[in-house]
């Protein structure tokens, strides 16, 4: 019982992993402003109410909600787009605070919606995680210090202060059950396939041509040894994740194969989205390490520049000269 409460008092008095969620806050704003920006000259076409798919047919198959949804005059259309962009760059940049981490979540949800066809799976897990970032103290690390959080948290009264620290970890532990169930609803799902089970599936992944590397992925696909290796070594990983989060020895490593995973994916499938929002989820898992890196740049940064050493030879002389010269009489 005294362990249990212990524990309960660590809990609820030291938030875990801040550097962590941090990061993930940052990285799930610059995936949503790459998304911004790389469909910024075709916006019209992709997003606009005269485009691609008409604002009439968007209302008709809607079955959540959209900001788009509200009117089919361009100039609302233009209004809510900018300012999602620049709601995904203050998310990025660490400013805006929860209100803007919401109106963030709220005008993504919405572009999402605006045009499925373009989404690749990261879109499914960032309308879950973002919610969970709110309980969090992600604004504490990587974020521009405008100073307007930290005064407007010495007004709140000192429990509504004490209660942020549970909040916190509570929204941490949901992030990373998330992540996990990912892993594993991933991982049994492709056990159930055949081409998983005979160690074939990442040879016809690799071959589909929205998802091929010109120049890159023959190289994989055409190497049977690759193909059984790569297979069979997926599945083990999504299945056991999980696993090696457990245990604390092991977390850092799973989450460095983690991210490794999913820079293959954006390197040779081109799934760049989904795989940064891999990796934001990730990052909850490295938050000591995150913070021995920063602790290291820090040290790096501050430490005065060393003077070169002498050598013996030129100590000696300059003994002999501090020597000769007469000490100076006080006035």
């Amino acid at each position: 019982m005294k362990t249990l409460g212990a524990r309960l008092d660590a809990w609820s008095l030291h938030a875990v992993a801040v550097t962590g969620v941090s990061g993930t806050r940052m990285l799930l704003g610059f995936v949503g402003l790459m998304y911004y920006v790389s469909q910024y000259r075709e916006r019209n076409y992709l997003f606009g109410p005269d485009g691609v798919l008409p604002h009439e047919e968007f209302r008709d198959q809607l079955t959540g909600f959209s900001l788009y949804v509200l009117s089919s005059s361009d100039v609302w259309f233009q209004l809510v787009f900018h300012v999602g962009l620049v709601a995904a760059l203050a998310v990025t940049l660490g400013v805006g605070g929860r209100p803007g981490l919401a109106c963030h979540w709220v005008l993504l949800w919405s572009l999402y919606q605006r045009q499925p066809a373009l989404l690749d799976g990261g879109d499914n897990l960032a309308y879950v995680v973002l919610p969970f970032l709110l309980l969090t103290h992600c604004y504490a690390r990587f974020a521009l210090p405008v100073g307007l959080a930290k005064r407007f948290a010495r007004r709140l009264p000192g429990h509504v202060r004490a209660v942020s620290v549970p909040f916190h970890n509570l929204g941490v532990l949901m992030i990373a059950a998330q992540i996990c169930l990912v892993y594993v609803v991933s991982g049994l799902y492709k056990v159930m396939g055949e081409e998983w089970q005979d160690g074939t599936a990442l040879f016809y992944v690799m071959r589909v041509p929205e998802f091929e590397l010109p120049g890159w992925s023959h190289l994989v696909y055409e190497n049977d040894l690759l193909v059984v290796l790569g297979t069979y070594g997926t599945v083990a990983f999504l299945v056991y994740f999980p696993l090696g989060v457990l245990v604390p020895a092991l977390r850092p490593w799973a989450a460095a194969m983690s991210i490794g995973f999913h820079v293959s994916i954006a390197f040779f499938m081109g799934l760049t989205g989904f795989a940064l929002t891999m990796i934001a989820c990730d990052l909850v898992f490295l938050s000591g390490a995150l913070d021995r890196a920063v602790a290291w740049l820090r040290a790096r940064r501050t430490r005065p520049p060393q003077e070169p050493a002498e050598d013996a030879a030129s100590k000696a002389a300059r003994r002999t000269r501090t020597e000769a010269v007469p000490e100076a009489e006080l006035v």
